[in-house]
């Protein structure tokens, strides 16, 4: 009996030691595929996490970038094919001035502060189009100056714009207000340019030759028109201008242009101030044609005038001689004006006026941190006399201006002016010749 049961017990004992070695067997076949179900699902989730950082990265990569300038805001994406840009300028200014400019109080001295622009703009892009709005409110006025519309997807062809635009006139009257040299624009600029008005222009610059023009059609509207003649058609203006830059690198520039307009002015009376003798807010404008005479309607008119610049390091030359030949509507009354003005300046600290393609120039940015410094000086003479009527107006400016960086810069001028001709006595009386000094401060935004 007791070796029957001892063999039951090593039955038993066989046979769970087989049972627990099966087990174990089992438990150790069954963790490594376990395991690698787990690894499995753990190497899924990791990839497809990876997957989905992957994806957030490109967005990131795709997202626009946002750019502040000075105050302003851009915002453009990773192509750039795609944008959006608010900014502006603000310009505060102070004149003081005396004699001919204020020879209706005697040639006493006069000053004044005031607000000469403070212009706001917002302008984007779209693959081929782009667009730009920009509003003026100084001197107590809220208007539109610019609103472009622009299309540049012409290959080997022409930009072509539509809109108030500016009419390719003058190199002085294209460039911005923000990059001129003086404060004020010489005669001649302001007298031929109307600056912006409603019409379409095309324009096309060859970067091999340096050749660049322009042609537009533009609706009337200056120098006395209302833009309508006596039947209510639409006075019309054509303008062109070609421009050649043989050497436009940095630092070196040679500029050539020539620029003509022809304008219907409707029988409508031409106005009889021309431009300000280069002082803003005076009680006398020194260019006048109808000084000791009369104003007279006009049918139509052509101008046209020659430019020239050329920037050797910190020193640049400018010039431009302009003509107005107006076509009266009684034939006596025909007469022709012309213009012109030399501008020379100098970089103390080493910088150079930056030439642009669109045949216009930009200011520099100072080379140190401490700024940058330009003197400068311009002779500007307009003649707007005939035989009995009109002055001869001639004004030397000095002046400096100093670049605390690419947004903020302050100027400084002082004017002498001289009026004669046969309308001289009429406008101004004895007091013939005015002097002034005027300041501004300018920031961009």
């Amino acid at each position: 009996m007791r070796d029957k049961h001892q063999k039951s017990n090593i039955f038993f004992t066989a046979k769970n030691k087989k049972s627990t070695v099966s087990l174990a067997l089992a438990i150790a076949m069954g963790l490594p595929m376990a395991a690698l179900a787990n690894e499995s699902d753990e190497v899924k989730k990791l990839q497809q996490q990876v997957e989905e950082l992957s994806r957030a990265v490109a967005k990131m990569e795709q997202a626009p970038r946002v750019k502040t300038k000075g105050g302003g805001l851009e915002v453009e994406s990773e192509d750039g094919k795609k944008s959006f840009e608010m900014g502006g300028r603000f310009q505060l200014d102070y004149n003081r001035f005396d004699g001919a400019y204020n020879a209706k109080n005697d040639g006493a001295t006069a000053s004044d502060l005031f607000p000469r622009r403070i212009r706001t703009y917002v302008e984007g892009q779209a693959d081929n189009w782009d667009y730009k709005l920009l509003l003026d409110f100084s001197e107590d006025k809220g208007e539109i100056t610019l609103a472009r519309l622009r299309y540049k997807g012409f290959e080997n062809g022409p930009t072509i714009k539509l809109g108030k635009i500016r009419e390719d006139i003058s190199l002085e009257a294209l460039t911005s207000s923000k990059h001129i040299t003086a404060i004020s624009r010489p005669m001649v600029a302001n007298v031929m340019s109307p600056y912006f008005k409603y019409g379409t222009s095309a324009y096309q610059y060859f970067e091999s030759t340096g050749l660049r023009y322009a042609i537009g059609a533009y609706k009337g509207g200056s120098f006395g028109t209302d833009g309508q003649d006596e039947n209510g058609d639409m006075n019309l203006s054509v303008t062109g201008r070609l421009t050649w830059s043989p050497i436009h690198t940095k630092g070196k520039t040679l500029h050539f242009g020539a620029w003509g307009s022809q304008r219907d002015m409707g029988g409508d009376v031409l106005s009889e101030n021309f431009a300000r003798g280069e002082v803003r807010n005076t009680n006398v404008r020194l260019v006048n044609y109808a000084a000791g005479g009369e104003t007279f309607a006009v049918d139509n008119m052509t101008q046209y005038g020659f430019e020239f610049a050329g920037v050797y390091g910190p020193l640049s030359l400018q010039g431009e001689y302009s003509v107005r030949d107006v076509d009266a509507m009684e034939s006596f009354n025909d007469s022709s004006y012309d213009g012109y003005y030399v501008t020379a300046s100098y970089f103390l600290t080493g910088e150079s006026r930056v030439y642009k393609k669109r045949g216009v120039f930009n200011s520099p940015t100072p080379i140190a941190d401490s700024g940058a410094w330009e003197v400068f000086a311009r002779i500007s003479q307009f003649d707007a006399t005939s035989d009995t009527q009109g002055t001869v107006t001639e004004v030397l400016t000095v002046g400096t201006t100093y670049y605390l960086n690419k947004k903020i810069k302050f100027m400084v001028n002082y004017l002498i002016s001289d009026v004669s001709g046969p309308g001289a006595e009429e406008l101004v009386g004895e007091i013939t010749d005015g002097n002034a000094l005027t300041a501004r401060v300018q920031y961009l935004f």
